[in-house]
C-alpha cells in the first residue's frame, strides 16, 4: 500500500507572520492524522520559521524550488544544502517555473539528483497544456517529460521521488480533470512510464499526486481512484480547508 501525501504549495502568498500564524492554527489537527503525509511548501523566507513550528510534529515541509548547484554565482536562487536543515521536501519543475523561469527538462533532471544527493525528497511535476490535451498528445508529451525528469536515475533513487501530474490547464483556473481521466493518465502514462523505466515493483512503490484545482469538494472523488496516492494542492492550501482535504484524504484511504 502507497501511503497518501497531500502537499500544499502556497506559491507566492503569505507573509511570515501569516504563514507562522496559519501553521499553528492548523498544525494539531493535522497531527492527529497519522495514515496520511501532510507537507506545508512555504515561501523561501518562511520556511526556517514554518520548520520551527512544525518541529515534533508528523507534518512535512517542502520548499518550492531550488538550484541543482551547490553554491555560486546564481543571484536569487537557493542551494540544496541551504533548504536541507528545515525541508524533507521539495517541488520540482512546476509548470509555473517551466513556463515563466523557462526551466526545461534537463535542468529538472539535475535538480532532481541534486535533491536526492542532499536527501531531499523531489515532487517531480509533469503535466500538458490545454492544446496538448485537446490535441490528443497528453501521452506522449507526458510519458516524455517523466523519461527527461529521471534520465540517468536508478530505480532506488527513482522510487524516492513523488511525481505530480498537474495538467497545466488545470492549474489555478477552477477547472480540473476528472477523476477517471486524472487516475487514467496517471496509471497509464505516468506509472506506465516508469514501469517502462524501471519495472513494475518501482513503477509500483512511487507515489503519484494529482494537481489542478483540488479542493475540498472534489479531494474524495480523486481519493477514490488506485492509482492517485495523493494531491499537490495550490489555492485550497492556504486555507483550512486544506486540513479537510486531508481528513478527506484519510477517510477514502486510510
Amino acid at each position: 500500500m502507497r501511503k497518501p501525501i497531500i502537499a500544499g504549495n502556497w506559491k507566492m502568498n503569505k507573509t511570515l507572520d501569516e504563514a507562522v500564524a496559519f501553521v499553528r492554527d492548523i498544525r494539531h489537527a493535522l497531527q492527529q492524522i497519522s495514515t496520511v503525509d501532510s507537507v506545508l511548501c512555504p515561501p523561501f523566507v518562511a520556511l526556517p520559521a514554518v520548520a520551527e513550528a512544525l518541529q515534533a510534529t508528523r507534518i512535512g515541509v517542502g520548499a518550492q524550488n531550488m538550484h541543482y548547484e551547490a553554491s555560486g554565482a546564481y543571484t536569487g536562487e537557493c542551494a540544496p544544502n541551504m533548504l536541507a536543515p528545515f525541508c524533507q521536501y521539495v517541488i520540482l519543475g512546476h509548470s509555473e517555473r517551466r513556463a515563466t523561469f523557462c526551466e526545461t527538462d534537463e535542468g529538472v533532471n539535475k535538480k532532481i539528483k541534486a535533491a536526492l544527493a542532499h536527501n531531499l525528497t523531489p515532487i517531480v511535476c509533469v503535466g500538458e497544456s490545454l492544446d496538448q490535451n485537446e490535441a490528443g498528445q497528453t501521452h506522449d508529451f507526458v510519458s516524455g517529460q517523466v523519461r527527461a525528469a529521471f534520465a540517468g536515475l536508478s530505480a532506488a533513487q527513482a522510487a524516492r521521488c513523488i511525481i505530480a501530474y498537474e495538467p497545466i490547464w488545470a492549474i489555478g483556473t477552477g477547472k480540473s480533470a476528472s477523476a477517471a481521466d486524472a487516475g487514467r493518465i496517471i496509471g497509464l502514462t505516468v506509472r506506465g512510464t516508469m514501469a517502462d523505466l524501471y519495472g513494475e515493483e518501482t513503477a509500483q512503490a512511487v507515489r503519484i499526486q494529482y494537481g489542478g484545482s483540488a479542493n475540498a469538494k472534489n479531494i474524495g472523488e480523486y481519493m477514490q481512484h488506485p492509482d492517485i496516492d495523493g494531491a499537490l494542492v495550490g489555492g485550497a492550501s492556504l486555507k483550512p480547508e486544506f486540513v479537510e482535504m486531508i481528513q478527506s484524504t484519510a477517510a477514502v484511504k486510510g
